[in-house]
């Protein structure tokens, strides 16, 4: 089975700007912070408990058949989880405008592709950030239960004068201590401010780490747009140099041989028009011929180039020109409401194109279907799916190496996937406003 998937070669840009939080923190949002610290300190020991027992048994079994490994995967594949939750959490809770975490693909075919994809997610300085942002809160939130039944006991110590106790145990760090009744309601009132006091700072440093671990500084988040921008470029220029090739096959493979043809059909009927006018008639008819199937590919190679359909009646109207066109039955399934950017439908388009081309000359298929949707954040996703005999591969200076150096130049990602024997898919998402 072969399994390709070419990403836009970073995960998308980071927000130019985080907004600024104000300096003290709204009074409900100090709540929720509250609330959120004592859930992670009810749950958070036990998730990081897992997570200790998977890495734990991973590497003792590692040598046991290599079943530490699936144990190891595992491992990462959760902390990725368990990061990008720690993000959308702290993003809901404070209001950032920060990015979820996005898995590193995988750049190589086969499985040596995914091994490396998923070394550097083990690597991921992002994700590690995130995760102690997690595990800090889980501190916290143990530190907050104390604190809060600590509270609770000081403000029931309040009340201690009102029984016949002579004596009242305060719990200390060392021990447990007694005092006198007639000390109580001060001990009380004390212990709960600074019970309080305790649960309120931990609220707020902690709302000052997790927005320090969790929101990419400047300097990662220049870093990230110029790795984006390089990684688009490249894939630009790779694009036009697999498009240029493709146009001089096409001119030297068809309309070139043509063209000389009838030249030499001409240069012979202007040989014979003196002598034998039947057959020079003969010869310029087959010239005739011969030049408008020349300027018919001429057209098809023109529109291989630029689809001005696209442009005048958009995506849905160019791929119904496309589909029937087609040398094999094409199946459309396009739901789109409005339009997106010229880049964005002519990656999708040329996408959709090439496929349908390669399924007709390579795959022996009968039928194709095409699947095109505007998904929600502004993202056109497209699938194409045949029934031919499978085994498509991504090769240098091929038309999926097109399609993906095409796709990649406009920001998205680019997925096949073709088992020996079919069926084949490929699918490409590019952002709308690429």
């Amino acid at each position: 089975m072969t399994t390709q998937t070419v990403p836009s070669a970073v995960s998308p840009a980071v927000p130019s700007a985080v907004s600024p939080a104000p300096a003290k923190a709204p009074p409900l949002r100090l709540f929720f912070t509250i609330l959120h610290l004592a859930a992670l300190g009810v749950l958070g020991g036990g998730v990081i408990g897992i997570l200790a027992a998977t890495f734990g048994t991973g590497l003792a079994l590692l040598f046991v058949l290599g079943i530490g490994l699936l144990f190891l995967v595992g491992f990462v594949y959760a902390l990725f989880g368990l990061g990008w939750f720690e993000i959308v959490r702290i993003r809901g809770l404070y209001g950032l405008d920060v990015p979820d975490l996005q898995p590193r693909r995988r750049q190589r075919p086969g499985f040596g592709g995914w091994l490396r994809s998923l070394g550097r997610q083990s690597i991921d300085g992002r994700m590690w950030r995130a995760v102690a942002s997690f595990v800090i809160a889980c501190i916290f939130g143990a530190l907050v239960l104390r604190l809060f039944w600590a509270l609770v006991f000081a403000a029931i110590t309040i009340f201690a004068p009102l029984g016949t106790a002579e004596t009242v145990s305060i719990p200390l760090a060392f021990g447990v201590g007694q005092v006198g009744v007639e000390w109580a309601v001060l001990v009380g009132i004390l212990g709960v401010l600074a019970a309080a006091a305790g649960i309120i700072g931990l609220a707020l440093l902690h709302r000052t780490i997790s927005r320090a671990l969790v929101v990419p500084n400047r300097e990662a988040e220049l870093t990230e747009q110029v790795r984006t921008t390089s990684a688009q470029r490249e894939g630009a220029v790779r694009a036009a140099d697999v498009e240029r090739t493709r146009i001089e096959r096409d001119l030297h493979d068809g309309v070139q041989p043509r063209l000389v043809s009838v030249g030499m059909t001409l240069g012979l009927a202007h040989q014979k028009i003196d002598d034998d006018p039947a057959a020079a008639k003969q010869l310029i008819g087959e010239a005739h011929t011969s030049t408008k199937a020349a300027i018919t590919e001429l057209r098809q190679l023109a529109r291989g180039i630029h689809a001005s359909v696209l442009d005048d009646r958009g995506l849905d109207a160019a791929l119904s020109a496309l589909a029937s066109r087609s040398h094999i039955p094409v199946h459309l399934d396009v739901r789109l409401d409005g339009r997106c950017s010229r880049d964005a439908e002519a990656a999708v388009y040329f996408s959709i194109a090439e496929s349908l081309t390669n399924a007709a000359k390579h795959s022996r298929a009968s039928e194709c279907r095409v699947i095109v949707r505007l998904r929600e954040g502004g993202v056109l996703w497209a699938r194409v799916e045949d029934n031919g005999m499978g085994g498509a591969q991504v090769q240098p200076g091929g038309g999926l190496d097109g399609i993906s150096n095409r796709v990649l130049a406009a920001g998205g990602t680019f997925r096949l996937d073709s088992p020996q024997g079919g069926p084949t898919s490929l699918e490409v998402s590019v952002p709308c406003a690429s």
